[in-house]
């Protein structure tokens, strides 16, 4: 792979495990309903398109299909009270993050954290778990007009840095990540311990997989 000029990088699932923290929340909120909590790793497969959509699977208790919209409406507000209060409290740096981002840091490179998550749980948890001063852009999935899969993110970031899409990296752990990095002409070297709704990443065919962000160097031909 090229060494780029500007490298993007998701949240849940590539930087951050915080499914322990929207368990949590999403087990309390179906408490306070009346139903019956779901096990944690079932919950891993519903990360991964913003807040509504996983509040919707937990609904559900499947990736696809919609519950009703009365009982959404109710429980929507639920959740995110929830997740303001306790984001962060659970969720944890995967393995080799913190040396990445520093080694990365170091090499002068322009970094970006690029997610489907609401800015008001973004830049909290960033903050949290002392991460959020190694990004120079942060993009919440509802900063701009559409999210990933769409490319705006990350053309939006580009033009920001004027960099070249073809010289700029998409680091992430699902489909999304992958189609977007398409979509705009970027790199995208995916993780392989993410969530991706349970799927192996490999599948979605991105230009490299690696099992930790400490990897993400040796794959530059011109580093």
């Amino acid at each position: 792979m090229n060494k780029p000029q500007l490298i993007l990088i998701d949240l849940d699932g590539t930087l951050v495990d915080s499914v322990p923290d929207l368990a949590f929340c999403a087990n309390e909120m179906l408490r306070r309903l009346g139903r019956e909590p779901w096990d944690e790793e079932r919950v891993r497969d519903w990360v991964g398109n913003g807040v509504e959509r996983f509040v919707r699977r937990a609904l559900v208790g499947a990736v696809e299909g919609e519950p009703a919209e009365d009982e959404f409406d109710k429980a929507y507000p639920i959740f995110l009270q929830l997740y303001a209060e306790h984001n962060g409290e659970r969720s944890q740096l995967y393995p080799g993050i913190q040396v990445g981002l520093e080694t990365l840091s170091q090499d002068a490179y322009h970094l970006s954290c690029v997610t489907n998550k609401a800015a008001e749980f973004t830049e909290p948890l960033l903050e949290a778990l002392g991460i959020a001063h190694f990004f120079e852009v942060i993009i919440s999935g509802d900063t701009l007009p559409r999210k990933k899969p769409d490319p705006l993110p990350l053309l939006h970031v580009a033009e920001h840095f004027q960099a070249d899409p073809t010289q700029s990296l998409m680091v992430g752990d699902s489909i999304s990540d992958v189609k977007a990095a398409r979509a705009a002409g970027f790199q995208v070297v995916c993780v392989t311990y993410g969530y991706n709704h349970g799927n192996d990443i490999r599948d979605a065919e991105p230009d490299a997989v690696m099992d930790s962000l400490t990897e993400l160097p040796a794959l530059f031909v011109n580093r």
